[in-house]
């Protein structure tokens, strides 16, 4: 067995995560780029480190975990989102819907959710789950302090509504924190949540291998109420939808065909 499979194994021992499933020319490019960042000689000697460093294990997956995020990224497809698939959701259920942020890094997908359910509810009748595998990006989340240029594509009226300046940076109300809950979810391996109105799932499916984008499909339909909505990244359109008996109904936009 090579040093990267091996490599592999000791991994999944160690953090239960499993990098079969990612991509593996780019994964282990990645990963090599890493190990050499910090002079390590090999995939052997790297794990070791792992093994005995908190500060480099954190580190690596935080880089596994390809942490970018900012508010209302792609606004174009927040549009849609505000003015058809929202307004849909709403009628048919009549209520207050369950949305799931499914891969949510430092949180600027989830508060952005809260900010622009605002416009349909009260604060107070907004919840949303949001988790992600890398458990530091979820305590950057919790904290909600964030750069200018991650709040260039929010809408101003949120901006200067629910945001308190520090120094260069901006600090999110805590009444917009209260309103997510965050969890450790890992994607691949865990149990999802049921009956969910909307998923969202962007710019993370890029890096899995087909076979890993076949069983998250299949998870995602699972979890999904009728006619529940999938919405995924700008560079992870579903080729041939109707195999997951998801129908698309924008772009980036999936219905759960039940």
């Amino acid at each position: 067995m090579d040093k990267y499979e091996v490599f592999k194994k000791q991994i999944n021992d160690l953090i239960h995560i499993d990098l079969d499933y990612y991509k593996e020319k780019q994964m282990k490019r990645r990963i090599t780029s890493l190990l050499k960042r910090h002079n390590f000689n090999d995939f052997d000697d790297y794990f070791q480190g792992l093994k005995s460093d908190k500060m480099l294990l954190n580190e690596f997956v935080n880089y596994l975990t390809i942490n970018v995020s900012e508010f209302y990224r792609n606004p174009s497809q927040w549009e849609i989102l505000e003015k058809e698939i929202l307004p849909d959701l709403i009628k048919k259920k009549n209520k207050n819907i369950k949305i799931w942020s499914s891969a949510c890094s430092t949180g600027e997908e989830p508060y952005s959710l809260v900010m622009l359910l605002t416009k349909f509810f009260d604060l107070k009748d907004i919840r949303i789950l949001a988790s992600d595998i890398d458990i530091e990006a979820i305590n950057k989340a919790k904290l909600g302090i964030y750069n200018s240029k991650s709040l260039d594509n929010l809408p101003k009226e949120f901006k200067n509504k629910y945001f308190e300046p520090i120094e260069s940076s901006y600090k999110i109300k805590d009444e917009i924190k209260k309103c997510v809950e965050f969890k450790k979810i890992d994607l691949l391996k865990d149990v999802f949540p049921s009956n969910l109105d909307l998923i969202i799932c962007r710019n993370v499916m890029i890096y899995f291998t087909e076979e890993a984008k076949e069983l998250l499909y299949k998870k995602f339909y699972d979890s999904l109420s009728n006619d529940g909505i999938l919405f995924v990244g700008s560079t992870e359109q579903i080729i041939l939808p109707d195999r997951y008996k998801f129908k698309p109904v924008k772009t980036f936009f999936y219905k759960k065909n039940s």
